[in-house]
């Protein structure tokens, strides 16, 4: 039963009419999987009887308060440019804004490696935050960081059996021909760390990416990219190939540049939990203004 006789206009309120584990009647009576009620749980959005309640197996009782956060934000955790979508003892799944590195390079102090180190030590958590996997700087959108570094050694040596799907959704420039289809060659850098692609092997690494095509126009494509490989600069590099590089991008693009952004966003992140082996699915909404630009 819904509970709303209450002032507080940030939580909707509900009153328990039989005893269970709180993860259960979370399952059982709110909207979202359950990867996005374990992260409302753990990000301190669950209170009963007024108290803040992280723990899944707490057992509640019959005719107990439940006050459970609209908002779903962390007490502890503010950034513009990262969001915590779940967390538990060994990972942490992240959205990440354009313009912010993963992990420390160079003389740059903005990373999301450090917001989240900073994160842990405010919120009393005797971690630290191990990258597994990097996107670009001017790339937004899903990442998972380990806890511990055994979890990031599980990660890091299985990823490609752990990640079972992974998906980004790119502007690119001028109407693609075809609805969709495959681009595979061996990608390498060269002394500039320009990536480029061949059609033979040339000592580099093998890459496929599967495209679709969700929306065009006669200037600009909105396209579904699937990664079967994850080398470096893929996406940029296979879209280059095509003849419709993504928009906004200054290494691999051709100037187009609507959003004044590079628009290449991670919206899809799949994988069995590196521990508990339970299947975890994360996806972002397309941001809107890559959407605007198809009205």
């Amino acid at each position: 039963m819904r509970y709303t006789n209450n002032p507080q206009k940030d939580y909707d309120h509900y009153i328990v009419e039989q005893p269970m584990p709180l993860l259960e009647w979370m399952l059982a009576n709110l909207k979202g999987s359950r990867s996005k009620l374990k992260a409302t749980l753990q990000g301190r959005g669950i209170k009963v009887d007024g108290k803040t309640v992280t723990q899944f197996n707490f057992q509640l009782e019959k005719g107990m308060r439940l006050s459970v956060s609209k908002s779903k934000k962390n007490d502890f955790f503010k950034s513009r440019y990262v969001k915590i979508l779940y967390e538990d003892l060994h990972i942490v799944v992240i959205e990440k804004a354009p313009g912010i590195l993963s992990m420390a390079a160079g003389h740059a102090s903005l990373h999301v490696k450090r917001v989240l180190d900073d994160y842990f030590k405010k919120a009393g958590q005797k971690c630290r935050a191990h990258v597994v996997h990097r996107l670009d700087r001017d790339t937004s959108g899903l990442m998972v960081y380990a806890k511990d570094m055994e979890t990031e050694q599980v990660l890091e040596h299985n990823w490609h059996n752990i990640v079972y799907d992974r998906r980004y959704v790119a502007v690119v420039s001028g109407e693609m021909e075809q609805d969709e289809g495959t681009v595979a060659n061996w990608l390498k850098d060269n002394a500039a760390y320009i990536t480029y692609s061949s059609p033979i092997d040339n000592g580099g690494k093998y890459a496929v990416t599967h495209f679709r095509v969700l929306d065009r126009t006669t200037e600009h494509s909105l396209v579904e990219y699937q990664l079967e490989t994850g080398r470096k600069n893929q996406i940029r590099v296979h879209s280059a190939d095509m003849g419709h590089p993504v928009c906004g991008d200054v290494k691999y693009g051709n100037g187009d540049n609507p959003l004044h952004r590079l628009c290449l966003h991670a919206y899809m992140l799949c994988f069995y939990h590196p521990v508990t082996h339970e299947r975890m699915e994360f996806e972002t909404p397309i941001p809107t203004t890559f959407r605007s630009l198809f009205k």
